[in-house]
């Protein structure tokens, strides 16, 4: 909107220099204004044929030709010399600047050839107060830099989408690493895991039995110690079994799980993302289902600012103030007006927070909008404060 006010500007000074410079009398004939008016709509309606080359090009012609016939020199007094067609040479080289800039070349030298006639027709025929060589040279001077202008325009352009198309590939080849890594390191867990209970859990069990065996045919003494290595050998072989669950699991919360988030949204998505640990959060004991309810909410409200956000810029803290508390914040800039609103996205996060025994809320000002949530931990003896 601001480039379209920025070309009426131009166009009304030129046009307004130009009709001044016309003898006194003549500048406000109705004719002439219509015409006038004309052209100016032709002109500012180019940018709706963009798609359309033949159009733009008729269009453009023609408000060429209509500059021509609403200056064109009447019989009487003479206009002061220079003036008329100095502010004549304003308007073509816009003409001739938009079609260089909207049109292919072939189209785009069709329209120069009709804009370069129309500013020689008054000098062929008599009329024009500029020389007819200047105006020669200054129409092949024109067309060469418009000429430059076009080609460099259309390289920058190929360069554009072939960027365009190596950041999707790069962004599919990223994707496509992040997930191979996760299954390659999936499977090397599965298969730790297979191996654990393939070798020390079948050996536990063959260790409980012959404990059993070994308790059945000892008696007194013997016959209690071989029951306390039996209950010692099935609680080994119980967290053998917990393990190679675990083991199993993938990974879904978590600070790895959030920093690895944050990795991928920065190489993918191009955000700039500031993470600060504060008061030993880190070493806090938070259990699995606050570990996934915070994953779950940086993750939505990281999503938030990448769809709603002024900037792809957040910041995300997080500390433990102490008193029992873990805190979590995720901040980004906004437009001053914008009010807080509890839409799906939000509610869903305060609800999983809640379930996970802690608060979240979300207020907007001094255009930041910011979401801050709090979950009650068990401090451990000699944990950090």
């Amino acid at each position: 909107m601001r480039s379209f006010w920025i070309w009426l500007l131009f166009l009304s000074a030129a046009w307004l220099g130009a009709l001044l410079s016309l003898p006194d009398g003549r500048a406000v004939l109705p004719w002439r204004l219509a015409v006038i008016a004309l052209f100016f709509a032709l002109y500012f309606a180019a940018p709706l044929l963009r798609k359309h080359p033949l159009r733009l090009t008729v269009v453009l012609s023609g408000a060429a030709v209509m500059a021509t016939a609403a200056l064109w020199p009447e019989a009487g007094p003479a206009a002061p010399t220079g003036q008329s067609g100095l502010y004549k040479l304003i308007l073509y080289t816009l003409l001739a600047g938009k079609a260089a800039y909207r049109l292919p070349p072939a189209p785009a030298g069709i329209a120069g050839l009709v804009i370069m006639a129309s500013l020689m027709a008054p000098g062929l025929l008599g009329c024009s107060s500029l020389p007819l060589p200047f105006l020669i040279l200054y129409t092949l001077i024109a067309a060469a830099g418009l000429a430059v202008f076009n080609q460099t325009r259309r390289s920058q352009d190929e360069i554009r989408l072939r960027y365009e198309a190596l950041l999707s590939e790069y962004r599919s080849i990223k994707r496509r690493s992040i997930s191979d890594e996760k299954t390659a390191r999936q499977e090397e867990r599965t298969q730790i895991a297979r191996d654990i209970h393939d070798s020390v859990g079948h050996k536990l069990t063959a260790l409980l039995m012959q404990l059993e065996v070994l308790r059945m045919e000892a008696d007194g003494e013997l016959a209690r110690r071989a029951a306390d290595l039996k209950e010692l050998a099935k609680e080994s072989l119980e967290e053998t079994r917990i393990a190679v669950k675990s083991l199993k699991q993938q990974e879904t919360g978590g600070l790895t799980a959030i920093l690895n988030m944050i990795r991928r949204l920065e190489a993918e998505q191009f955000m700039r993302v500031h993470f600060t640990v504060k008061h030993g959060a880190l070493s806090v004991p938070l259990s699995a289902a606050q570990s996934f309810a915070i994953y779950r909410a940086v993750q939505e409200a990281l999503t938030n600012v990448m769809k709603h956000g002024e900037t792809r810029e957040a910041a995300v803290t997080f500390e433990a103030p102490g008193g029992g508390l873990f805190r979590f914040e995720v901040a980004n800039k906004v437009k001053n007006s914008m009010a807080v609103r509890d839409g799906f996205g939000l509610q869903s996060m305060k609800e999983r927070i809640r379930d996970a025994g802690g608060t979240l809320t979300a207020i907007a000002y001094s255009g930041s909008f910011i979401i801050r949530g709090e979950l009650p931990v068990e401090r451990e003896q000699g944990g950090a404060g």
